[in-house]
């Protein structure tokens, strides 16, 4: 019998998650694979096996005419291809139709970063607030992820020793990190106000459950308005800390594991944004693990 789109969908998502993929990356490939049989379903074809390359081929330039971003067209390529090779594997299908599909070109911008008056304006301005200013604070000082801040438990914090211990999640590694003055300094108020909770998450909301990520993303959003930041985003934060070590002569390697980069290429995007090895700002001093 063959195998209907929508059931391949489901298998999918299941391999996707029994593979240990994040919820946010299951989340985006399946609805791009869902996308794709939606215009499938629009020809009349129901069936993985009655997709073709034509088919893929004609999606994307209807993508492209509806003037979606070629950034976000080459990403549900790739969704596409990863779903007809899984189907392929597992024998679903006979041929990979997806494969010889190419993606759009376009030019990658660089990582946007925060500009010395744009990261002192920011704490200036949210400042008063000792939960936002301490998650500021450990963003751009030690260059986590928002999402790793957000998991944070009160055990993996070791004020003593100075250091943040990000535990393992699913396909990536844990590692430790070192808190600087000000990211410690930021966290030690913070701590001090904290609502008194057996809830083991680091941040906490006034109702005393964990501060999810997307409720600190607005958050902060809503402090980069009030600062007149144009144009930034939460993980700006991340790339300014990984900017402002390479400005201050930190080694490429050792700015990739403080960060948690797998491939030392990702961390060498970044030096593109270096115009000279000028020393870093006071607030941003480095402190050696």
């Amino acid at each position: 019998m063959p195998l209907k789109l929508n059931e391949a969908q489901k298998r999918y998502q299941t391999y996707l998650e029994s593979n240990g993929k994040a919820n946010a990356t299951v989340i985006a490939y399946v609805k791009d694979v869902e996308q794709l049989a939606e215009y499938a379903a629009q020809q009349e074809k129901n069936n993985v096996d009655e997709v073709n390359y034509e088919d893929i081929s004609q999606f994307k330039e209807l993508l492209k005419n509806r003037r979606y971003a070629s950034k976000s067209i080459s990403r549900k390529i790739n969704s596409i291809k990863s779903f007809f090779r899984y189907l392929e594997n597992e024998g679903l299908v006979d041929q990979n139709p997806a494969q010889e599909i190419s993606h759009p070109k376009f030019e990658q911008s660089p990582p946007r970063f925060l500009q010395k008056l744009e990261y002192r304006a920011l704490r200036d301005t949210c400042r008063s607030d000792a939960r936002i200013f301490a998650i500021v604070e450990l963003l751009l000082q030690t260059g986590m992820r928002i999402s790793e801040l957000a998991n944070l438990k009160m055990e993996d914090i070791d004020l003593e020793r100075g250091v943040v211990y990000i535990q393992p999640y699913k396909s990536r590694d844990g590692r430790k990190v070192p808190l600087n003055k000000a990211a410690k300094q930021a966290l030690i108020n913070y701590l001090k106000v904290r609502p008194k909770a057996k809830e083991k998450h680091v941040f906490l909301t006034k109702t005393c459950r964990p501060f999810l990520v997307r409720n600190i993303r607005a958050a902060i959003n809503r402090y980069f308005k009030l600062a007149g930041i144009q144009e930034a985003i939460v993980n700006d934060l991340r790339n300014t800390f990984i900017v402002e070590q390479l400005k201050a002569g930190t080694p490429l390697v050792y700015v990739s594991q403080l960060v948690g980069h797998k491939r030392i290429t990702t961390t060498e995007k970044y030096l593109q944004l270096i115009d000279d090895r000028q020393e870093m700002a006071p607030e941003v001093e480095i402190e050696e693990l």
